[in-house]
């Protein structure tokens, strides 16, 4: 994908032309605009395909199939695509329309939705270069005692996209040592593979979010990005379609690694599995002297952001 800009509709004093890449007045010479309110504004624009720098589509009312029309016709064609954008809801429908997406958005000044646009190009952005891809140092920590955890209320993550094999989020009771849970890709006899899923643990556990914070798995909702590792430390982000919460059993692991120590509550449950250097561990039968993958980190957390100082979590 190339890099999404953003364009200001109209010039504008409350500071958001610094922060467009284009000021757009009505009219200029490489753009031509097109009304996408029926079938005749598609085959208009599908018509300047390639005869154009610019297309910018407005719509009266959002419509997606014929803007992913003119992106897939464009794609290649060295014409490119602008879409007027007034709603927040709409930014990832253009932003990211047939993977590809739209090359700009046009939008009002409107701080709110300038803020909202700017996430997402950044989002589309940072996918853009294949530089930016984010890792977290993964070390193998040594387990050293399996216990009952008793019962509560265990998470299942359920993403909007699938997993592959290797891949999961990184849980723990503290956000300094965060333990690698994989997701429920792994085939089993007595349960079909749900591979969209992450059963997490236990809702006080801390969790990876996309953006570098940590959450407890009880402030999680649908729609937010978390991160999604695996085991080399390639971190992706992925949005939450649901959350299932019930009473479960838990098992507690308890692990070190070198002069630390951490421990994280896992459903007892075969389709919980952990990771080691070659394999995947179900958490039912772990034994102690097993090694599992862990991210550790120093300092304290406020509000999910990292801050200097000490903190000591058992």
């Amino acid at each position: 994908m190339i890099r999404v800009e953003l364009w200001l509709e109209g010039e504008d004093s409350s500071g958001l032309t610094g922060n467009a890449d284009r000021v757009w007045i009505g009219e200029a010479a490489d753009v031509a605009v097109v009304h996408l309110d029926d079938h005749r504004g598609q085959d208009e624009a599908l018509s300047l395909v390639g005869m154009v720098d610019w297309i910018l589509v407005r719509c009266s009312d959002w419509t997606m199939i014929p803007l992913e029309n003119i992106v897939a016709a464009a794609a290649g064609s060295g014409t490119r695509v602008a879409a007027a954008i007034s709603k927040t809801v709409d930014l990832n429908g253009a932003a990211f329309a047939l993977q590809h997406g739209v090359d700009a958005l046009l939008l009002p000044a409107d701080e709110q939705l300038w803020v909202a646009a700017e996430a997402v190009a950044g989002e589309r952005n940072s996918q853009d270069s294949e530089e930016s891809t984010e890792t977290v140092e993964l070390l193998l920590a040594g387990v050293t005692s399996i216990e009952s955890g008793g019962v509560g209320e265990r998470v299942c993550v359920d993403l909007t996209e699938r997993l592959a094999l290797g891949e999961g989020m990184l849980i723990g009771s503290s956000a300094n040592a965060l333990v690698l849970i994989h997701g429920e890709t792994v085939p089993s006899e007595f349960v079909p593979s749900r591979p969209f899923r992450i059963n997490a643990g236990a809702v006080h556990a801390y969790c990876l979010m996309a953006d570098g914070s940590t959450r407890y798995l009880s402030e999680l909702e649908a729609g937010d990005a978390v991160a999604i590792t695996d085991s080399s430390g390639a971190i992706r982000p992925a949005s939450i379609g649901r959350l299932k919460i019930e009473r479960r059993p838990f098992l507690l692991v308890r692990f070190e690694i070198g002069e630390r120590s951490g421990q994280v509550l896992a459903q007892q449950a075969e389709t919980v599995r952990f990771i080691n250097e070659t394999d995947t561990l179900s958490v039912t039968s772990l034994e102690a002297g097993d090694r599992i993958m862990v991210r550790t980190s120093t300092g304290m957390r406020h509000v999910g952001r990292k801050v200097a100082g000490e903190m000591n979590e058992r």
